[in-house]
């Protein structure tokens, strides 16, 4: 018997205690609409104010247009990072089905289709340059691009080979401080590169040894890596990076086209929230069991977010108020 209006057919066996095959109840078109919107994962755009940190370090916030061309840049981003989670989650669909949390994603779990999916990543990038494309900026479209093909390398290889797929992760990180540079025309100082790339490690090794911890014996399963690597050897890596990063930061706020750009050495001071901030995160994967998900932690744990919101607080006086004026 076959039922219509939203149902799929269901097939009746004649024969008398014979089973059924269960068949999935059809999604409605506002499921579909809502899943669609779930791909984008909006709440990892917090990754994307990286582009926004030139803008910043520069001096360029007094200026509306250097604003503005900033604030496109990201939105671009914040695009084409969202099509690129589309596409992870289609390469990804089968170990994400085996997954406790990813199973539910929607393309996992069947309610976003292949050409679906599809259709979304290139209307996702079309949208990412078309914003683009009016700010008359070939080394920010140069640099999308380059974040593009980056990205697409890491889902379909890079993020099975090891300690590459943490610099690969690390690398969309940078090409969105430079492309944040090259919109609002300032040169990106190669402290906030350094810096920039050692946290992204950071993050990127948390990540890992938070699977390994997950998943335990299984988790070569989830993640191919995952069987190249070890939680000793993440965690003497992390360690490295970690200092690394804490090193790099300082000697950017003392050195002395940092103190002659802003005028004052008062920079250094910030030094303090940056070391509780990387122990507060380590703290939090290694003792609670976080660090799976850098976007939501971050939003969720509020001594975290106090001491970025302090950090964020305190540069903002010392290169605007505190500092000479240009």
């Amino acid at each position: 018997m076959a039922l219509i209006r939203g149902q799929y057919t269901e097939l009746v066996s004649p024969v008398a205690g014979a089973s059924q095959a269960a068949v999935p109840k059809p999604s409605s078109p506002r499921e579909v609409f809502f899943g669609c919107l779930r791909l984008l994962r909006a709440n990892q755009w917090i990754k994307n104010g990286f582009v926004l940190a030139p803008l910043l370090f520069s001096r360029e916030l007094r200026r509306f247009a250097s604003v503005r061309l900033g604030l496109w840049t990201f939105l671009s981003f914040c695009l084409l990072s969202s099509a690129m989670y589309v596409l992870n989650d289609w390469v990804d669909r089968h170990n994400d089905r085996e997954h406790p949390e990813k199973k539910m994603r929607p393309i996992a779990c069947g309610l976003v289709s292949g050409p679906l999916a599809a259709a979304l990543v290139c209307a996702l990038l079309c949208a990412a340059f078309g914003i683009l494309y009016p700010l008359a900026n070939p080394a920010v479209a140069g640099l999308a691009a380059g974040y593009v093909i980056l990205s697409c390398a890491y889902t379909l290889y890079l993020k099975q080979v090891v300690i590459l797929d943490a610099f690969a992760i690390a690398g969309g990180f940078v090409i969105r401080v430079w492309a944040g540079a090259y919109a609002v025309g300032v040169e990106a100082s190669h402290w906030v590169i350094l810096c920039t790339l050692l946290l992204a490690l950071f993050l990127a090794f948390t990540k890992r040894r938070h699977e390994l911890t997950v998943f335990g014996a299984s988790s070569a399963s989830h993640r191919r890596v995952l069987a190249s690597y070890s939680t000793d050897l993440i965690g003497q890596m992390n360690l490295i990076v970690c200092a690394a990063t804490v090193v790099c930061y300082a000697l950017y706020t003392v050195a002395p086209e940092t103190v002659a750009r802003f005028g004052t050495d008062r920079l250094v001071y910030s030094v303090p929230f940056v070391i509780y901030g990387l122990f507060r995160y380590l703290y939090l994967s290694q003792v609670k069991g976080d660090g799976g998900n850098p976007s939501a932690l971050l939003l969720s744990d509020r001594p975290l977010l106090a001491c970025i919101v302090l950090w964020l607080a305190y540069c903002l006086l010392v290169i605007y108020i505190f500092g000479s004026q240009p």
